[in-house]
């Protein structure tokens, strides 16, 4: 039977401030359908804000935050990665390497479903099988290459990739040797799903919550898209990531004013993503609510998009590339919060080099007219910039024009601007309707390759229609290299021929920085360079 409508923002509010006032635990808060025990959970529910867009709850669907961040809470994945930690642990599954291309999994004796279904190693089958099938545009089974068969009209798991021997052994093995698909397995679209209720070749649409079941700390009692999520505590997890609430909110917002508005005013408990640098600094300056700093691993990006007439020629891509400012975008479009990226990995990453700035130097306008000049480029050369308004934050615009404004005032462009909402950004940037567009990215998982194979291996998630045979060669080469000072200096080759083909522009990198009032615990203990923000750690007084 279906929840009942979900309730609005003043409901919610109005309902965890009584409980709070009464000075009880809701430990048996109604969901708005007769209440719910909470899974166990004690403590008081809060209330996430956020601008983030949701572009499916089917892991099979999506690749961005808005919708990891519903994925990561209500199913489990095999292996995953702790807060402030790098190296995956045990979560559904203990795992380990036999060998370079083999990799055997041990599940937790007893696993269920939120709905009571047994977990098996055929769920585990079913949801890699599904999600390579599926591949769904807008979805990550690009990361599951080394279990695919390669076929890319008709994708499909390689013969013989995933072994089942008994209902708790799973045993992959993979087509190359591959350090990464330890990582791979830790991430939200590789969560593992209920064969009996997630359809075989499509997505699962997301307002069938009834079936929307994982094995997770929560389950998602309610959501409806753009507005709002009501997540419980899952009683049949069976895993070390306990739950502190007994019901978790997201209230979804269209624009960072009311989110700011709303956290300092109490109707929210925690802003995350996306406020701008002036609101984050005007809080901090009234005290209202309090700005939460942690280390982060975010990277903006412009790409070029190789089916137009422009962003095919490489003499206007490098030209870009040589007249880009990226502090003066730091500083004019972002207060100076953000540091200037000048490689497609970012700092801090094994084998990281600063390539663009290697081969480019300084912003030049007569470099860059050289480089056009020596192609018989004529100029002013008309180009397109593209961005969505709403998805990364209120700065975003700011960038925008700060670039175009950049490329006009050098007098070798004519260069305009032009947006659309996430979910249609996201279809008509792979047709063609930018030149060049920005996107955002949070790692999937704390490798250098999760810089590298999803962006420049022929097209990348964002088929922007860039393909070089040394590029996919040198991925090949590095994700199976075990001796580290070798694969740091092949990732190092791969950012050198990233800065001279220019599939993308690198613009900066930025921290993970949340906004909470002062009746929340745990906050800063979830803020780490993978973006995963963990319900289960967090409680409220």
């Amino acid at each position: 039977m279906k929840r009942n409508k979900l309730w609005s923002l003043l409901a919610v509010s109005a309902l965890v401030g009584t409980l709070a006032a009464c000075g009880g635990d809701d430990s048996s808060t109604g969901s708005g359908d007769g209440g719910s025990d909470g899974g166990g959970a004690t403590g008081n529910s809060w209330i996430l804000g956020t601008t983030d867009a949701v572009t499916s709850v089917d892991p099979a669907g999506a690749y961005d935050f808005g919708s990891w961040n519903i994925e990561y809470n209500i199913f489990q994945q095999l292996m995953s990665v702790p807060a402030n930690g790098s190296n995956p642990e045990p979560d559904l599954a203990d795992c380990k390497y036999d060998d370079p291309q083999t990799i055997t999994c041990k599940l937790t004796e007893g696993a269920k479903f939120s709905n009571g279904d047994d977990l098996t190693s055929s769920d585990v089958l079913y949801s890699f099988k599904r999600n390579i099938e599926i591949a769904d545009p807008n979805g990550a089974s690009v990361l599951l290459g080394s279990i695919s068969n390669g076929d890319a009209d008709k994708p499909g798991l390689a013969d013989g990739a995933i072994e089942t021997p008994d209902d708790t052994t799973v045993v992959f093995h993979l087509n190359q040797p591959d350090q990464t698909f330890m990582q791979v397995i830790t991430s939200a679209s590789n969560s593992i799903v209920d064969e009996e209720t997630f359809p075989a070749d499509d997505k699962l649409a997301d307002d069938d919550i009834e079936n929307m079941v994982g094995s997770g700390p929560y389950k998602l009692s309610q959501y409806k898209a753009g507005e709002q999520a009501v997540f419980e505590a899952n009683d049949t997890y069976q895993g070390t990531k306990t739950p502190q609430a007994p019901q978790v909110f997201i209230q979804y917002f269209s624009d960072p004013a009311p989110l700011k508005t709303a956290v300092e005013g109490g109707q929210v408990d925690i802003a995350w993503r996306t406020l701008s640098p002036t609101d984050l600094n005007d809080i901090e300056s009234n005290g209202k609510a309090e700005v939460i700093r942690g280390k982060g691993s975010e990277f903006r990006y412009w790409v070029w998009q190789f089916s137009t007439d422009v962003g095919k020629n490489k003499a206007i891509r490098q030209s870009v590339a040589q007249l880009i400012d990226r502090q003066a975008i730091s500083d004019n479009a972002y207060d100076g919060t953000v540091t200037p990226a000048y490689s497609i990995v970012p700092p801090g990453f094994a084998g990281q080099k600063d390539s663009f700035q290697d081969k480019y130097g300084e912003p030049s306008v007569d470099k860059a007219k050289q480089i056009l000049d020596a192609a018989g480029v004529k100029t002013p050369v008309k180009i397109k910039l593209g961005y969505p308004p709403e998805h990364y934050g209120p700065n975003t615009v700011d960038e925008a024009t700060e670039l175009a404004d950049q490329l006009n005032s050098s007098g070798l462009f004519d260069a305009t601007t032009d947006d659309a909402a996430w979910e249609e950004y996201q279809t008509i940037t792979k047709q063609g309707a930018y030149d060049l567009f920005i996107l955002g990215w949070y790692p999937d998982f704390l490798d250098p390759d999760n810089y590298l194979s999803p962006f420049v291996r022929d097209g990348g998630f964002f088929a922007n229609n860039y393909s070089n045979p040394e590029v996919n060669k040198l991925l090949d080469k590095e994700i199976g290299e075990t001796d580290e000072a070798a694969r740091a200096d092949e990732i190092g080759q791969l950012q050198d021929i990233v800065a001279e083909d220019v599939p993308l522009i690198p613009s900066w990198n930025g921290q993970n920085v949340a906004v909470a009032n002062s009746s929340m615990q745990g906050v800063e203990d979830t803020l780490d360079p993978t973006y995963i923000f963990r319900f289960w750690m967090i409680s409220k007084n």
